[in-house]
């Protein structure tokens, strides 16, 4: 009987383990922070691997502030936590409100007089890289800190865990512009279910917008990508520069969500490499780290930080608030880094600004999300705001590939698959009028390709460094197509036996060529570099299914025109690819003429929507950048 009850008592002790207050926190702790785990078990007094890390260190009344609970090493989960705020005051308070969580995995209490201003957990599941919403009050001003308790295991906990301490400032004082500094942190986001506090909240956003473009031209010169988005408000990633006599700050801002680093340097070109860089880098339970680093570009592109002196940079203000970089750094007026002398009061500079997705150990990583560079160099004592670097070159070998690929390319192996043997009726300077037209779209192809190519040369200066197979793709494309004329030249006598063996080649050469550059296309529509936007897919999509599906239709056709003559009037013999001009029979042509009427019809089709797809391209490419500039250029204007 004793053996039983001990196997019962256990069982018991070992199931009150695992789900003891399973629902959270209760009211009665808010004091203590010190959880009912009973049996004498009491907190840990060791350093705890758990570390409470607020986002920003300066935060407006009323503003929603990121609070993580990160872990050192970063793989340790967690199961239970309750965490507030409270005012360094003597007798302190517990201040703001946290948000419901869309995954219900967070409970709000009360604690004190407020509402909601306690978050605990609801079930003890492990958690990793957890993060809270916080709303400061609205009714204090003044320093506050977060205090918290984690329960690693049911045995194992932390009471008392502090963050650093955060600064409460009234409401707009971070968007007026002093001379010392430029808002940190971002207006409140409007969530009903959560955040019905502030009145007129909605209105306020709309209003005031983000404060890093307030003043930009008049105390500071911004400078962001994509082109235009300074005067639109809607960059990926900016950069200002503030010259208060002696003192010159970056301000620097990622607004992708996706962004691990936003950086900007000083350049004597609008190239990257041999280029003073200054990056802004969130680190695990550390905030954001301001670093010093170098770009080379030879013997390939990189950037490091070794051998850089990291005084010349100070960071003055930072905050990580809805997965946005925000710093700003003050930089030496004069330093000298890997040799190179940088005096920002008497010389010119070009401002590059990028941000990537990842970071490396001694540096940060590729900038997938974008770069861009300043067209001039200029004194950056200059106010105004910068302009972005002449891109077109870029635009123009997007057009030219474009109507290369997808328009004389598509409709000149079209003629030369459906129309070699029924369009004979007429010639052109002695050749097939199919054929003219073949090798007219072919040549248009051919040069529009070396023209693209060498434009694109001449604006990288180089091989593109971007991780993206685009440039491969294109480089394969180049050199098919570059081949397909030269071989055409020396294409043996219709009666050779060799001839057999230069019609598939020239049939292989051209298709594999089309395809790669079609699929190339495609890839560039994820370069940064490219700026276009990602719906550009749709259309290249549709283009593939209108080609495909006009392809199908002309081989049916031509299935039902073999039923009817005794020549397949669509087959395309490697023996002879290039028949003689009677071609079919007059009783064989007037079997054939209605479905070569629906050949032509379908042909004048293919055109009409292949103009107009590459049209549209073409504009999204060339004229949008331009489209945009007017659209900010009038948006000032109503102002």
């Amino acid at each position: 009987m004793l053996p039983c009850f001990l196997v019962l008592f256990f069982f018991v002790n070992s199931f009150t383990t695992v789900v003891c207050l399973p629902n959270g926190a209760p009211e009665s702790t808010c004091e203590s922070l010190l959880p009912f785990h009973g049996g004498g078990i009491k907190p840990l007094t060791t350093v705890s691997p758990f570390n409470i890390v607020p986002l920003s260190t300066v935060v407006e009344q009323g503003q929603v502030l990121r609070v993580e609970i990160q872990a050192d090493p970063r793989e340790l989960v967690f199961g239970g936590f309750m965490i507030h705020a409270r005012t360094r005051t003597t007798p302190y308070r517990v201040v703001g409100r946290f948000a419901k969580s869309a995954d219900g995995t967070v409970k709000l209490i009360n604690c004190g007089d407020g509402v909601e201003n306690t978050a605990t957990h609801v079930s003890p599941a492990p958690k990793l890289d957890f993060g809270l919403d916080w709303q400061a009050p609205n009714d204090y001003v003044g320093e506050i800190y977060f205090i918290a308790t984690i329960a690693q295991e049911y045995d194992k906990f932390w009471v008392g865990i502090q963050s650093e301490s955060i600064r409460i400032v009234t409401r707009g004082s971070l968007l007026s512009t002093p001379s010392n500094g430029i808002s940190t942190s971002r207006r409140p986001f409007h969530q009903p279910t959560s955040f019905d506090i502030v009145p007129n909240r909605t209105k306020i956003t709309k209003k005031l917008g983000d404060p890093f473009y307030d003043q930009c031209g008049d105390t500071k010169s911004c400078f962001g990508f994509p082109e235009g988005c300074v005067e639109q408000k809607n960059c990926k990633a900016a950069v200002a520069t503030i010259v208060n006599g002696e003192s010159y700050v970056f301000e620097m801002k990622a607004f992708d969500p996706n962004a691990a680093y936003v950086a900007s340097a000083l350049s004597m070109d609008n190239k990257m490499g041999d280029d003073s860089v200054m990056e802004c880098v969130p680190e695990r339970g550390q905030g954001i780290k301001a670093y010093a680093s170098w770009t080379f570009s030879s013997p390939k592109y990189g950037v490091t930080r070794e051998n850089v002196p990291q005084s010349i940079v100070k960071l003055i203000d930072s905050s990580y608030t809805n997965n946005q970089i925000y710093c700003r750094v003050e930089r030496d007026a004069l330093s000298v880094v890997r040799g190179v002398s940088f005096d920002l009061v008497r010389n010119k500079y070009n401002i590059l600004v990028a941000s990537g997705s990842s970071n490396k150990d001694n540096s940060v990583g590729y900038h997938d999300i974008g770069r861009e560079s300043t067209a001039s160099a200029r004194a950056l004592a200059e106010i105004s705001n910068f302009g972005t670097a002449s891109k077109l070159f870029l635009r123009l070998h997007g057009a030219f590939m474009v109507a290369a690929w997808i328009g004389t390319a598509s409709l000149g192996i079209l003629l030369a698959r459906y129309f070699k043997q029924t369009w004979i009726g007429s010639s052109s300077c002695g050749k097939d009028i199919w054929f003219a037209w073949h090798r007219f779209l072919m040549f248009l192809t051919w040069v529009l390709t070396m023209a693209g190519t060498i434009l694109i040369v001449l604006e990288l200066k180089g091989w593109s460094k971007a991780r993206n197979p685009h440039a491969v793709l294109g480089s394969i494309t180049t050199i098919l197509c570059f081949l397909q004329p030269i071989g055409a030249f020396f294409r043996p006598h219709p009666g050779s036996k060799n001839r057999p063996i230069f019609n598939w080649m020239h049939w292989l050469g051209g298709n594999v060529a089309h395809i790669i550059g079609v699929v190339a296309i495609f890839f560039a529509v994820k370069l940064s570099k490219a700026e276009l936007p990602d719906w550009l897919d749709y259309i290249l999509v549709a283009f593939v299914a209108f080609h495909v599906l006009l392809h199908l239709i002309f081989s049916i056709a031509g299935c039902a025109s073999d039923r009817r003559t005794s020549q397949r009037v669509t087959s395309f013999p490697m023996t002879d690819m290039s028949p003689p001009r009677t071609g079919l029979k007059s009783t064989e042509r007037a079997q054939d003429a209605p479905y070569s009427k629906l050949r032509r019809s379908l042909l004048g089709i293919y055109t009409s929507v292949l103009v107009l797809i590459v049209a549209a391209l073409i504009f999204i490419i060339v004229l949008a950048p331009i489209d945009q500039k007017f659209e900010a250029l009038k948006s000032q204007m109503m102002k």
